[in-house]
């Protein structure tokens, strides 16, 4: 089992952590799934736009939520069961981004991070295949 791990960064430009792992826990062997956080760490509410596709350019997510501070806020997106897929997390002058392979891996577990000063990403293969 991979251990999760955040990667810091600053909060102006983009950000992109990528990680080479996929899945989904009690999914069907045809579906993948991405089981996402978004948490708010700063001090004022965030819009936060999720955007999940494929290597193929299909989008399986597109949504924007406002996070309030001190509070995190889950995603659960159905993908594929193969080949690469992105989840990129948004907002004003921050980024964050994780990639996975969802012939290796069911169920993918990603969380982000979003303070003042900084965005952190972590994910891990819950469910490999």
């Amino acid at each position: 089992m991979h251990r999760r791990q955040f990667l810091a960064v600053g909060a102006v430009g983009s950000v992109a952590g990528f990680t080479g792992l996929a899945g989904c826990l009690a999914t069907p062997d045809d579906q993948g799934r991405l089981d996402l956080t978004v948490q708010n760490e700063g001090d004022a509410p965030v819009e936060a736009r999720v955007v999940v596709t494929d290597a193929d350019g299909t989008t399986y997510e597109d949504e924007t939520d406002r996070i309030d501070p001190g509070v995190a806020r889950a995603f659960e997106v159905i993908v594929a069961a193969s080949g690469r897929h992105e989840v990129v997390v948004s907002g004003d002058a921050w980024e964050g981004a994780l990639a996975w392979d969802a012939d290796r891996c069911r169920l993918y577990d990603g969380t982000v991070r979003v303070a003042a000063d900084r965005v952190e990403v972590a994910g891990e293969c819950a469910d490999p295949r």
